[in-house]
């Protein structure tokens, strides 16, 4: 069973109706408790969405899921992060930042080290398909064409300290991470979900890792 992160974002339906294409049984995640790695129902976790990264991780700090999904990926359980799913694993983020009116500053989950940052040129968000190039070893690109289009909307994007978990990049006005692998942990940039057969196929990549 696959469980789907529901903390009050987007995009949801459309994760959903992907996993039944693949006739993956799967249902939302009703509270944080059920993450717990020793007693969970799920095999696999799904957390995507769409928002701003502060307020984003507000709600997650506020429902407990933060320390949940943090104490999941810990225990190295199969995580795939979509959209702002994977920026949140990160330490912080460029638009916390410019939103802070306290000089506070707003900590993502800090699974990965590195910083979200805004995309240096003036067209933002980048909206629409672009290109992938995936590492060779990456499992979540096995079997896909090579530099695969994948569909993207963003402002901001992931840069991790340590480049050896980036499996895949793209480049928008710079060439950066655009998905994770690290173990079970699995993060994308793009929407998977709204990607067409390509997307499909990764999902079901993902599925039978």
């Amino acid at each position: 069973m696959i469980g789907v992160i529901d903390y009050g974002a987007g995009n949801l339906g459309s994760v959903m109706n992907a996993l039944k294409r693949l006739n993956a049984p799967a249902r939302f995640v009703s509270g944080p408790e059920e993450l717990n790695p020793a007693s969970c129902a799920f095999e696999k976790i799904i957390f995507p969405g769409d928002g701003h990264f502060a307020t984003a991780m507000a709600s997650l700090n506020k429902s407990g899921y933060a320390d949940a999904i943090k104490d999941w990926i810990k225990a190295d359980k199969p995580f795939l992060g979509i959209c702002i799913g994977l920026q949140l694993l990160f330490e912080t983020s460029d638009e916390a930042k410019a939103a802070s009116v306290d000089g506070k500053e707003v900590k993502g989950l800090c699974v990965i080290e590195g910083t979200v940052r805004r995309f240096p040129g003036r067209k933002v968000p980048q909206i629409g398909w672009n290109q992938t190039e995936a590492k060779k070893e990456s499992k979540l690109f096995r079997g896909l064409r090579e530099n695969s289009f994948f569909y993207y909307i963003h402002s901001y994007y992931a840069d991790p300290v340590k480049k050896d978990v980036t499996a895949a990049e793209t480049d928008y006005y710079v060439k950066y991470c655009c998905a994770v692998e690290r173990g079970a942990l699995c993060a994308v940039q793009f929407h998977p979900e709204k990607s067409g057969e390509t997307g499909i196929k990764m999902l079901e990549n993902w599925i039978t890792m």
